[in-house]
């Protein structure tokens, strides 16, 4: 007979759950966001909202539904009784009559959106009726079936609530899900255009909103991923405010480092952890952390967590006792495929490819961050960087006089940068990237370097080769990133700064999953063929002849590497490990001199 260990009693990780009473009545960890409650009832009733996925909005919103559903005021000490608004009610609490659509559930095409649209809404109001029958007008139900779509149905519901004295509280979750579709097909902007302009059914339908808001329609919340379709409703829908820019509310979803710590201190304090919290802190946050959505929040030391790759993780570390293998939650491989969709829209031009290279290479640009566009402006460049803000692919880092610097948030999403600059270069040359794994295991722990390098810059060649005018450091620098980007043994960190200079690539041993023993500094540089072996005039050498442009290169790579090598963080850095500088010389596109320096 097997004895199997007593389980030691914990709250469970609410990991993909998004049913708020489910979370509190399963008795889950939640990180309580319910005092945003009170500044949400001091902000305009018509509330958009919006974050990239993965980030708790949906969670957020069923909050919300269970403290104003009238239904649920019975059960108000039992959901919320232990939280920050239970025992700071406000007098709205429990008053609406709640009506839940999800655009994402819609199920239709370009072609036949109004029947999509018009079926989800049945569905939703149909189970309305039921819920609140005890409420509302004797036949409702009844009556409801008799309006041939959803915009009459809405109005329909309005009528009735206002017949008995009560407001409905509309929450529209994914209310962008229509423009989504629509993004990585120039073609369906026409269809595009017929529902959100002029008497489209998606205008139409948030005219009605507009038209039962204040009287009916007590409150609205609406959440998205990306303000595109909010400008192209803006006539139909103008009474709204767009908080997702706003200092106020950027906290209210994502956790914050203090939200994480607490979560871990509770875990470790009831399980045998590990490793203790500061450490677990530490290999979350380069993966994880450092978003910011608000300007004004620059100045405040809290960044923004991912939350769901904090549960994702915590759920991993929690069964298994170590970091999971994967770092990023192969749920959001889905999200990455939308991304690349908007990286295919109408074709990707030259300027919005070399808008991802820059930020690839890079990890940063200047840009205006614009508050709400059209689909028919996704396809400039300038908008481009703001349509990546949204998606959760940069994060608000600084200011540039009336500009923002929006750079890439963590490990997570400049992976995916790099995936992509790796798809586009395997598309031009083919690289064999198992061959390429083979190698970055013997310099993690052989410390045999030489072939796989060598091996890295004769596939650069090809690639190179086929492109016209690419001998510049930033894109060779870009190259080498995505094709690190593959090895599990190292965290790639370019432009690590160190003695007030920035080295080309450290390859930081990730001790998480692996023990490598070797870790690397590498700088590349890149002479064109003329400059390579033209003479420096005002140079010499010791013999008194002229220097050579690529000798004075390498002499100044040799200084650069050492000094590098010597800065107090290396030490922490290297972990122990046995570190190498090499210097990668190149020739337009071809290698011409590479080498450890001692």
């Amino acid at each position: 007979m097997i004895v199997r260990p007593k389980r030691i009693y914990r709250k469970r990780i609410p990991y993909g759950m998004q049913n708020f009473e489910d979370v509190i009545k399963e008795d889950c960890y939640y990180v309580d966001k319910t005092p945003f409650i009170e500044q949400i009832e001091e902000s305009n009733k018509y509330f958009f909202f919006i974050r990239p996925r993965r980030f708790g909005k949906t969670l957020t919103l069923s909050m919300l539904e269970n403290y104003y559903d009238i239904n649920k005021k019975d059960k108000f000490e039992e959901i919320f009784g232990k939280l920050y608004i239970g025992q700071n009610p406000t007098p709205e609490h429990n008053t609406y009559l709640i009506i839940h659509l999800n655009f994402a559930e819609v199920a239709a095409g370009l072609d036949d959106y109004k029947d999509g649209l018009d079926n989800h809404c049945r569905l939703v109001f149909n189970f309305f009726c039921d819920i609140y029958a005890h409420i509302l007008p004797t036949g409702t139900k009844e009556g409801l079936q008799q309006e041939p779509d959803a915009v009459s149905k809405l109005r329909f519901l309005c009528q009735k609530c206002q017949e008995v004295g009560k407001k409905i509280y509309l929450f529209i979750d994914e209310y962008d899900n229509f423009t989504n579709m629509i993004l990585a097909h120039e073609e369906h902007l026409v269809r595009y255009r017929n529902q959100t302009h002029g008497e489209g059914y998606l205008r139409q339908f948030f005219n009605t909103i507009k038209g039962a808001a204040g009287n009916t329609l007590g409150r609205v919340f609406v959440t998205g991923v990306s303000p595109v379709t909010m400008d192209d409703l803006t006539s139909g829908f103008n009474i709204g405010t767009n908080y997702s820019l706003s200092p106020d509310f950027n906290e209210m979803t994502g956790f914050t480092e203090e939200e994480v710590r607490k979560m871990l201190d509770y875990y470790g304090s009831v399980l045998p952890f590990n490793h203790t919290t500061d450490e677990l802190i530490k290999v979350m946050k380069p993966w994880y952390d450092n978003y910011c959505f608000a300007e004004e929040a620059l100045n405040k030391s809290v960044r923004m967590f991912n939350c769901d790759m904090v549960l994702y993780y915590l759920r991993n570390y929690m069964d298994y006792g170590r970091s999971p293998r994967q770092m990023i939650d192969p749920n959001t491989k889905t999200d990455y495929g939308k991304m690349k969709k908007l990286l295919q829209f109408d074709k990707l031009d030259g300027e919005r490819k070399g808008i991802i290279r820059k930020i690839a290479e890079e990890g940063q640009i200047v840009a205006q961050l614009e508050e709400q566009f059209s689909a028919y402006q996704i396809p400039k460049a300038e908008i481009f960087p703001s349509l990546l803000f949204y998606y959760g692919m940069l994060t608000i880092k600084g200011t540039r006089g009336s500009k923002l610097i929006l750079g890439i948030p963590n490990n997570n999403v400049r992976k995916q940068y790099y995936g992509y600059l790796e798809e586009e270069y395997q598309a031009k040359s083919y690289v064999d990237t198992n061959r390429l794994t083979d190698y970055y295991y013997d310099m993690a722990y052989e410390g045999v370097w030489e072939e796989g390098l060598r091996f890295m810059a004769e596939a650069y060649a090809k690639v190179s080769s086929v492109r016209d005018g690419i001998e510049s450091e930033r894109n060779l620098q870009g190259f080498f990133m995505a094709y690190l980007n593959l090895n599990d043994y190292y965290i790639t960190a370019p432009e690590l700064e160190l003695n007030h200079g920035y080295c080309d690539i450290f390859l930081l041993p990730d001790h998480t999953h692996y023990a490598s023993q070797h870790s690397y500094i590498l700088e590349l540089k890149v002479l064109s063929r003329k400059e390579f072996d033209e003479e420096l005039k005002d140079v010499l050498k010791e013999d008194g002849s002229p220097m050579k442009k690529s000798e004075k290169q390498w002499l100044d790579a040799v200084e650069q590497i050492r000094r590098y090598a010597d800065a107090p963080r290396v030490e922490a850095l290297r972990q122990g490990t046995t570190l190498h500088k090499i210097i990668m010389q190149f020739k337009g596109w071809e290698l011409a001199r590479i080498e450890e320096i001692e």
